[in-house]
């Protein structure tokens, strides 16, 4: 994937920390499903689609309120990962591999379609219409995005190592342009801290599949930085620990 307002446009591909992402991307807290079905997100026979799903991590924590949920992703890797985690917890969630702004479904689809940690990906001159035409009418969209905090000296360390290693990466900055910019009308937003607890392991593993590593760094640049990281951690961090994040939820009702 190339994006020219994404980190000087350097090519990534989560695709490549499939692996990574299905073993140590799980650390959305209760507290962020508890929040997605107050908003309307996962009711039991509603029709749930979720864009840039990775490897089904949000379907998956929702399936038991009883939606029938599709989901997709553009990367074939992370459903691969997607189909075969859910069919080891027998749960039956259609997958599909496409561009969110072609996803091939009919008109008039889905009673809500959420987008987590993905929205600012897309096209936007392709992706609302497109939401806009599968969604039911007077249908729920939904984007989150959950951010660990710069005043962390754990995270905002690691963040200048990345950094160096990959002076492109921008960081969190191209989510949060995104939650200042409203594609629907009538925004309903949320906003609150959790603290999510890692080991200096588990760290290491969500600190892989951020964009600016695993999906964007040479295999030699990505053996020397997590052989730095390492180094890092074992100076700075205790072998558990916590990283305080703050998680923002965008809901629109959209009509039509």
């Amino acid at each position: 994937m190339k994006n020219n307002n994404i980190d000087n446009g350097k090519v990534f591909d989560f695709g490549k920390t499939s692996e990574n992402y299905a073993k140590y991307r799980d650390i959305y807290p209760q507290e962020f499903y508890d929040k997605l079905f107050e908003f309307g997100v996962g009711l039991k026979n509603q029709e749930w689609l979720d864009l840039g799903t990775g490897t089904g991590v949000v379907p998956r924590a929702m399936y038991h309120h009883g939606a029938n949920i599709t989901a997709t992703d553009i990367s074939e890797n992370q459903i691969n990962e997607a189909i075969r985690i859910s069919e080891e917890q027998d749960m039956k969630i259609k997958y599909n591999v496409c561009p969110a702004e072609q996803t091939g479904f009919d008109d008039n689809s889905f009673d809500v379609i959420t987008a987590c940690q993905c929205f600012m990906y897309f096209d936007k001159e392709r992706i609302v219409p497109e939401i806009k035409r599968i969604l039911k009418s007077s249908g729920i969209f939904l984007k989150t995005y959950m951010s660990f905090l710069k005043h962390d000296e754990i995270a905002s360390k690691t963040k200048a190592l990345i950094s160096k290693f990959n002076p492109d990466w921008s960081a969190g900055s191209p989510a949060i342009d995104d939650l200042k910019k409203h594609y629907f009308d009538n925004p309903k937003m949320s906003s609150f801290y959790i603290k999510v607890p890692f080991t200096r392991e588990s760290w290491m593993g969500r600190t892989m599949t951020m964009r600016g590593v695993q999906a964007s760094m040479s295999d030699k640049k990505l053996n020397d930085f997590n052989l730095a990281h390492e180094k890092l951690l074992k100076k700075i961090a205790p072998d558990s620990f916590t990283i305080e994040h703050k998680v923002f939820i965008t809901a629109y009702k959209i009509y039509m």
